[in-house]
């Protein structure tokens, strides 16, 4: 196979990609423009997009409707330098026998990271202790102390994604500390690799976790899928951490724990609404951390999802099967 001919698209004026990067693209093929596109309809976009065999996304990449697929017509790839590719992909795509590839994979890893940091925070009972901390005059140990530790914990995962089964993978030198997962389409066995345990039920996975993480894809069938019935089956001071979609828990539900002060809190994502609304009680609430959208990539990690995807153009380019393929069978299950 050729050089293959490139087009980049993204937000506009957002640096997804520094010149090392675009330098290297223009080695595996030809970048036919180094300025992003941000919409297909300008001028430009129609005339790059006529040549153009791959097309490197990234957010902000524009939606694919008639005017992209009236001008794409040599598309051969859609790289996207990103998670969530499900909102670009349909039936015209398909027809086309347009290669389509991901970089969840590289994404899951600072999600994952930042899981792991908060599920030992929390079993150290760490964000309490600041709260106590900031307003005290002399220290005296606090009551529940003898709960807090990284020793003879249950940490329940809910979801054997990309994440997930990261987040499970960077829990095993913590050998006191037990890893559940509910996932109902993936096996024992698969799960039993990540040195964890299958948890059939959700109710039960919930009961018998000290820290209970989200790692869901946003599905129809996934929506609040930690609702009233699963935080009730929570023993009193577990933490609930949700890094996924706010769309898979019951905020309205997880709120009314929270102000009973039975539960603990770690909230990345927020559904209907992200950020929440500076009068939302969890904002008040010292069992409720809540961080604003900031596990998934950014900053230097930006630089890990641009790797991926040049990875993947240039095993395309090589010829070579494509690491994370996206496939018309996966749309249903994929985030």
């Amino acid at each position: 196979m050729g050089r293959p001919t490139i087009v980049i698209a993204h937000f506009e004026g957002f640096s997804a990609l520094d010149e090392t990067a675009l330098d290297r693209l223009d080695t595996i093929g030809e970048l036919l423009d180094r300025k992003p596109l941000h919409s297909w309809d300008e001028p430009r976009a129609q005339e790059l997009l006529g040549s153009a065999e791959v097309i490197v996304g990234h957010w902000g990449c524009p939606l694919f409707g008639p005017a992209f697929f009236g001008a794409a017509t040599n598309l051969r790839l859609f790289a996207y330098a990103a998670g969530s590719v499900k909102w670009y992909l349909s039936d015209e795509l398909w027809e086309r026998n347009i290669l389509v590839t991901t970089c969840a994979d590289a994404n899951a890893e600072p999600v994952a990271e930042y899981t792991l940091a908060m599920i030992l925070l929390a079993n150290k009972g760490v964000f309490p202790a600041i709260d106590r901390e900031s307003h005290r005059t002399a220290w005296t140990p606090p009551a529940d102390s003898a709960a807090h530790g990284n020793w003879d914990k249950t940490i329940g995962l809910v979801s054997a994604s990309l994440t997930g089964r990261r987040v499970a993978q960077l829990l095993q030198p913590f050998d006191h500390l037990r890893v559940q997962i509910y996932d109902p389409y993936v096996d024992a066995e698969t799960i039993e690799a990540l040195g964890a345990t299958k948890q059939e039920s959700l109710v039960d996975l919930c009961a018998q976790a000290d820290v209970l993480s989200i790692h869901a894809p946003a599905l129809p069938d996934t929506h609040n899928l930690i609702g009233e019935t699963e935080l009730a089956a929570l023993r009193n001071g577990t933490t609930v951490i949700n890094t996924s979609r706010g769309h898979c828990l019951d905020l309205d539900a997880l709120t009314a724990e929270l102000e009973s002060q039975r539960l603990f809190g770690i909230i990345d994502v927020t559904d209907p609404v992200e950020p929440l609304p500076p009068t939302h009680p969890l904002r008040n609430l010292p069992n409720a951390v809540l961080t604003p959208h900031v596990a998934g990539s950014q900053g230097t990690e930006l630089a890990r999802l641009g790797e991926s995807v040049i990875d993947e153009v240039e095993r395309y380019a090589k010829g070579e099967p494509l690491r994370n393929p996206v496939t018309r069978e996966m749309v249903d299950r994929i985030a």
